[in-house]
């Protein structure tokens, strides 16, 4: 029987935390995670962890998995989203490796092109998941080919290359059921581009390596990261073109939501201002491809810090000053409005919530898809009053909750 069944399952983890004797520091060394971040769990700052996670978390506090998950037991499958079917092939592109090869690699610009055309599929298609599913195998096989090819000055290019492939490969592998498989494809980038020993390569892979600390809840060593990259680029991005300033910016952005996601609100908005300060010096309409940052991003960048660190009201304020539209790729316009519906939600607007998560499908169907924040808030809409629920269901089976 489940006798907590009016709580979150934050509430729920924090009753029988207790309930063991255990500290949140103690239980976060038993499950490979900080204190910090089973605190952001209890209070439902951060989304219920994977099933594997559950796993871990009732091992540690000797309680069967299915109590401590209560109704998450029946929904967290549907919550975390489904496989995409082109992650198996993903998956084998990357733990595949060519021994020495003895064919010639693929020219250097043939394989920017072919790199650059993944990233506007990232962009512009709705469907950027599968356009990218279809496109990585070959051009990760291709790219790591070249590496192990060409020697000096062009050998180092194609790490680059490498490292920027695997950054893609990254956003793919984003939401998806495979977190094994982002830790491998982040620790490579970070190799491939020192052995590159090209700035914005390591730029790009420190913002990627960042992101999965932060978003596995090590935020300690995720700000440790991001401000070590920042710190060795500092004086670079001062006197380089506006692709190094842009990462630069972008990496003090990603201090920023670091820093709100640990509830530090000073702090995350200084490093907001820092990024905002760096998009203003980036010429006019420049977008930034694999982190989007540019001028037009940083209204979406100030609902994120608000939303992170639950000020609904903020987050709805700043996204009502920022148009949407302005956002030229797909999936990150549809990101954003993702995060405003987060605002609409927490604030208990349930009509508004709906309504931005119906303009995000409309931007990119598979980032909605595969979003867990959108996925919870649309089944948490289900449940909602008579005027929202058939708009509701309607966007639950475009996104593959319910039949």
């Amino acid at each position: 029987m489940d006798f907590l069944p009016e709580l979150t399952f934050g509430q729920r983890l924090k009753v029988y935390r207790e309930r063991s004797g255990k500290t949140r520091a103690v239980l976060g060394g038993l499950v490979g995670r900080s204190a910090e971040w089973v605190k952001a769990v209890e209070t439902d700052r951060i989304l219920p962890p994977r099933i594997h996670m559950l796993d871990r978390i009732a091992r540690a506090l000797k309680v069967d998995v299915a109590v401590l998950a209560g109704e998450l037991g029946n929904r967290s499958a549907v919550v975390n989203g489904p496989e995409h079917p082109a992650l198996a092939s993903v998956r084998d592109a990357v733990n595949r490796f060519t021994v020495f090869p003895d064919v010639p690699a693929e020219s250097l610009s043939s394989l920017r092109e072919r790199l650059a055309a993944a990233w506007r599929a990232r962009h512009q298609a709705s469907d950027h998941r599968t356009v990218l599913g279809a496109l990585l195998p070959a051009l990760l096989r291709d790219v790591r080919h070249a590496a192990l090819v060409y020697e000096g000055a062009q050998r180092r290019q194609a790490q680059a290359l490498l490292a920027e492939t695997l950054g893609v490969v990254q956003m793919f592998l984003a939401y998806q059921p495979a977190a094994e498989l982002i830790w491998r494809v982040a620790d490579r980038a970070m190799v491939a581009a020192q052995e590159s020993g090209d700035p914005e390569a390591i730029a790009r892979a420190g913002w990627f390596l960042g992101q999965v600390h932060r978003d596995t809840g090590d935020w300690d060593t995720a700000m440790a990261v991001t401000l070590d990259v920042l710190s060795a680029l500092e004086s670079r991005a001062a006197e380089g073109d506006a692709g190094l300033l842009a990462l630069w910016g972008a990496l003090n952005f990603e201090a920023a939501y670091t820093a709100a996601r640990a509830g530090e609100e000073g702090r995350a908005w200084r490093y907001w201002d820092r990024a905002d300060r760096v998009a203003q010096r980036l010429p006019q309409g420049f977008y930034q491809p694999q982190t989007s940052f540019s001028r037009v991003v940083m209204g979406a960048h100030a609902v994120t810090v608000a939303v992170e660190l639950q000020k609904f009201g903020e987050a709805v304020r700043q996204a009502r000053r920022h148009e949407a539209a302005t956002i030229p790729s797909r999936p990150r316009r549809a990101r954003h409005l993702i995060e405003v519906a987060r605002a609409h939600h927490g604030k208990g607007d349930k009509e508004a919530a709906v309504a931005t998560l119906r303009q995000a499908y409309e931007s990119a169907p598979e980032t909605i898809r595969f979003n867990g924040y959108a996925r919870q808030i649309t089944l948490d809409l289900l449940d909602g009053p008579r005027s929202t629920r058939d708009e509701a269901r309607d966007l639950a089976v475009k996104v593959g909750l319910v039949p």
